[in-house]
């Protein structure tokens, strides 16, 4: 999952440190494994969209200052929830 998160973070590896990263790392990658036990299905097409709603508001949830890997994790979940991405349902 990580490669999913460093193609938007790329550009903010002079901001955040490897600690950073690593939470970062941690809360997309728990967020993604919450999308998937959900049942929620995704068109093939959607798929990169809904990793990107994920990624980029850990990301932006960091650049001002939160740190703490549930609340990025949970803030990019509520993102992805208030997204107007239609799923079906397993």
């Amino acid at each position: 999952m990580r490669r999913h998160l460093a193609k938007y973070i790329q550009e903010f590896d002079q901001v955040f440190d490897a600690e950073d990263m690593q939470i970062l790392s941690a809360a997309f990658d728990k967020a993604w494994e919450a999308v998937q036990a959900s049942g929620a299905v995704y068109a093939k097409d959607k798929v990169d969209l809904v990793r990107a709603i994920l990624a980029k508001h850990i990301i932006a949830a960091a650049k001002d200052g939160e740190r703490d890997y549930s609340r990025l994790r949970d803030g990019a979940l509520l993102a992805l929830a208030k997204s107007n991405l239609r799923s079906t349902l397993r």
